[in-house]
């Protein structure tokens, strides 16, 4: 019981933040307050900005949040809310129980060297400091000791990948080995948060892809939560445990990759997920039949017989389990008990990224 609520504790609470720019940006506050008005209202009213409207999300122990939307979108002032680089004009961040905008300038410095560890797009490591002296800045900042703080950030490098390169120079090393180095400088702190701004976009894409994949593998090696900024989809699908989606300021849903790609909260989201391929991300258990509805349908069918596969089994597994078998059905078997079945036309369904219950679902 008690690692399943671990599990669940939220670590970073955002509850229904805004943040206003602009030379009247408290009257606009206050006017949002009083009156509620809209984002274009805000601009036309005040002549002031909305970064963000309005946002809420929560962020639990040992989860990967990305946060996707297009340039302007306000994902990038988002995440310098959670940190408090940028003042919140409304709403409340809770980090480990505590809201930040009540911490006074000591209390936040140590939060962010202790809590909250932070990797920008530029990494800005400093040109004159080895690869290990840039890994060990962030602990040598708060005082640590040489020795100790050297020893953490060697391991930190271990970590990435980078022990070889502990005493060359930021100019040595590729774009992508100059983000691992960053990683490291977040890790060595320990943070059990990591808010990371766009990363690797402006990688190759195959180093890019190497970089997610392991960044992914190492926070959930390492138990740490994380918050991921990117303006691709499939960046967000290939890393996050959840998505939110943001336009104009507004989060516009948030949800696993398979929710928001088989149930689009709206035009704007559904035209995002358009093109992305289904075969590894909509499962079993949002394409099976129910197995009465089966029985009635397929009555000389004997369910038992036919082959099992998960309820989280994906669209890829269970067409490879389709074509092993002689029958164009697979049982969806949980705690030993068959719950549902998935059929051809299940699986054209869920190419298609229409689950179960959706019109015509068969």
């Amino acid at each position: 019981m008690n690692t399943v609520k671990e599990a669940n504790d939220v670590l970073l609470d955002c509850q229904n933040v805004w943040k206003i720019f602009g030379a009247r940006s408290s009257a606009a506050v206050k006017a949002v307050s009083e009156r509620g008005l809209s984002k274009k209202q805000v601009l036309q009213d005040f002549d002031c900005v909305v970064g963000v409207s309005d946002a809420s999300l929560q962020v639990r122990r040992g989860e990967i949040f990305c946060i996707m939307g297009l340039s302007g979108s306000g994902k990038s002032t988002l995440v310098r809310l959670l940190n408090r680089l940028i003042e919140p004009s409304l709403g409340k961040i809770v980090v480990k129980g505590r809201e930040i905008a009540k911490l006074n300038p000591a209390e936040l410095r140590d939060m962010r060297a202790r809590n909250i560890g932070m990797v920008f797009q530029s990494v800005a490591l400093l040109p004159y400091r080895t690869v290990l002296e840039n890994a060990a800045f962030g602990l040598e900042v708060r005082g640590v000791p040489k020795d100790e703080r050297n020893e953490t950030a060697r391991a930190a490098l271990a970590k990435v990948g980078l022990s070889d390169w502990i005493s060359r120079y930021p100019s040595e090393l590729s774009g992508g080995m100059q983000q691992r180095v960053g990683l490291a400088r977040a890790l060595a702190a320990d943070p059990e948060i990591i808010l990371m701004d766009e990363p690797f976009s402006a990688l190759d894409p195959l180093i890019r892809r190497q970089l997610q994949d392991e960044f992914r593998q190492l926070t959930k090696s390492l138990g740490k939560s994380a918050v991921f900024i990117t303006h691709d989809l499939e960046e967000a699908i290939r890393i996050g445990d959840r998505i939110a989606i943001m336009k104009d300021g507004i989060i516009v849903q948030v949800g696993t990759a398979e929710e928001i790609v088989t149930k689009p909260a709206g035009d704007y989201v559904a035209e995002f997920v358009a093109g992305i391929s289904r075969i590894h991300l909509v499962k079993a258990h949002s394409v099976m039949r129910p197995v009465a509805d089966f029985k009635t349908s397929q009555p000389h069918c004997d369910v038992d017989a036919l082959l099992k596969a998960s309820p989280e089994a994906d669209i890829g597994e269970l067409i490879d389990i389709t074509m092993r078998s002689e029958r164009d059905a697979v049982a969806v078997v949980e705690n030993g008990s068959i719950v549902g079945v998935v059929t051809t036309r299940g699986l054209l369904r869920g190419v298609a990224g229409m689950p179960a219950g959706a019109p015509g679902a068969a």
